[in-house]
């Protein structure tokens, strides 16, 4: 046997070793810009930072409805609170009573 191969022959034998290589490409690029890759971890920090305003945000909202709903409590209910919440779904007024309307932009609940 001489030094000099078929073409067919050295493809075949490099065919395995290149699919290997490109299984490794293909690996190394989902680990550098992949969803999961190391170029999204500044993307975690910024949207992490993101999440943790809103949630102070939520905790605070959670806790004002917690206090409120406590005014509420059937067996010791503020008693301005009821009233108020009456007025507004009801709409009572005392004859007594002077109504000023002030022309408010937002409604109360912000739509």
């Amino acid at each position: 046997m001489t030094g000099v191969h078929s073409p067919l022959a050295l493809m075949r034998r490099a065919a395995l070793p290149a699919l290997g290589l490109l299984v490794i490409a293909n690996f190394l690029g989902y680990a550098i810009v992949g969803d999961n890759g190391v170029l999204s971890w500044g993307d975690y920090r910024r949207i992490k930072a993101e999440r943790a305003v809103e949630l102070a945000q939520l905790e605070a909202e959670r806790e004002r409805l917690a206090h409120r709903a406590s005014l509420l409590d059937p067996r010791h209910a503020d008693p301005d609170l009821a009233e108020e919440l009456v007025r507004r779904e009801l709409g009572l007024v005392r004859p007594d009573e002077v109504i000023i309307e002030i022309d408010d932009p937002a409604p109360p609940g912000g739509h």
